[in-house]
């Protein structure tokens, strides 16, 4: 390992692991306070193309791909790619081992018989890790995510995605007709009734071609792929322990995001939004969402729901989702459970689910 992976993951060790996954101050330390980065208020607007690209005013932030795919015989398969930012110390952005970022990257691919994971770290200013808003590109090492040759100007309509770990390995094209999607009031992302908030859109449109590798078997797989954008200083209050969300593609083009925030000592906190197939968004309140878990698994000596009911009153909306692969459990840093799904009822549908805080 190169030196400054080193010197990242010890960095990273002491910033980031010494903090409990769950704890008073939130999930990952998530809720807590956050003194001289910025805060998020509501009226801000999101601008594309420089809102594609890092923000290091703020404390945290992620670019997050979740795909679902099948080969040619019909086969499930889910893809992940994540990319996290996490700020150490407020203040105008430094250059070289002196900035204040540091970079933790998760990929992912998972089948009915498996689920490989890998995690890299990576320390910014030194071009290791970043991430350029317009051509877009975020990376870390060789991991990628990026505007094509020949796209730029198109913002994140065109994306090739590249990641892998010991036993996997996938380059994937993606493509969206529609433009991403703002989340809440205008990319305003309430995250509690005190106020705690992210600025959250996504591009939920991507059709998917490409190669994934699995233990040395190249397999040709295609699908639809989402894509997450959310940054914040303090995206939750202090005791919400953790989150499940879910994205799902309906048949019939529609799109729905789905999350609730949990807290022991308080009520939960859900919201949503309903994309409709030409692309337009209605924010969902949490008084019109259920989420009820159906059935659990024991991962890591904790007990994970993988199975959920599902319900969007205002839309008709119940379903019942099951995983591809009940094991989807990513052992890294901070463990979470995320994993391709189906589900079945009203409307029927593929997507991904994500749980943290177990």
């Amino acid at each position: 390992m190169k030196p400054g992976p080193l010197l990242a993951a010890a960095t990273f060790g002491i910033c980031l692991c010494s903090l409990p996954a769950a704890s008073a101050d939130g999930y990952a330390g998530l809720g807590s306070a956050a003194p001289g980065f910025a805060a998020v208020r509501p009226g801000k607007p999101v601008v594309f193309p420089q809102d594609f690209g890092a923000h290091p005013g703020y404390r945290t932030e992620w670019w997050y791909l979740t795909a679902n795919l099948k080969d040619d015989s019909g086969a499930a398969y889910g893809v992940q790619w994540t990319l996290f930012r996490q700020g150490i110390a407020p203040g105008p952005e430094l250059s070289g081992w002196a900035n204040q970022s540091l970079w933790m990257a998760h990929a992912a691919a998972t089948s009915a018989k498996e689920h490989l994971f890998a995690e890299t770290l990576g320390r910014g200013g030194v071009g290791q890790a970043g991430v350029v808003a317009a051509p877009f590109r975020a990376w870390i090492d060789d991991w990628s995510l990026a505007a094509p040759e020949g796209a730029a100007g198109e913002g994140v309509a065109r994306l090739r995605v590249e990641a892998g770990g010991a036993a996997f390995h996938y380059r994937l094209d993606l493509r969206a007709d529609k433009p991403p999607v703002l989340h809440g009031d205008n990319g305003f992302s309430r995250k509690s009734e005190r106020g705690q908030a992210s600025y959250y859109f996504s591009e939920p449109f991507y059709r998917v071609d490409g190669a994934l590798e699995l233990r040395g078997a190249e397999i040709h797989v295609s699908g639809e792929a989402w894509m997450d954008r959310e940054w914040s200083s303090q995206p939750l209050e202090p005791g919400q322990t953790g989150w499940d969300w879910f994205s799902l593609h309906l048949s019939t083009g529609e799109k729905v995001m789905l999350f609730r925030l949990r807290n022991p000592a308080a009520q939960d906190f859900l919201a949503g939004t309903w994309i409709f197939a030409n692309g337009a968004a209605q924010p969902l309140q949490g008084s019109d969402i259920a989420l009820s878990p159906l059935k659990e698994t024991t991962l890591d000596a904790r007990r994970i729901p993988v199975r959920w009911k599902a319900r969007v009153r205002s839309h008709a909306f119940e379903i019942e989702t099951y995983p591809v692969n009940e094991r989807s459990w990513m052992a890294t840093r901070f463990a979470y459970w995320e994993g391709p799904i189906g589900f079945t009822g009203t409307h029927r549908g593929e997507g991904y689910l994500e749980m943290t805080g177990y």
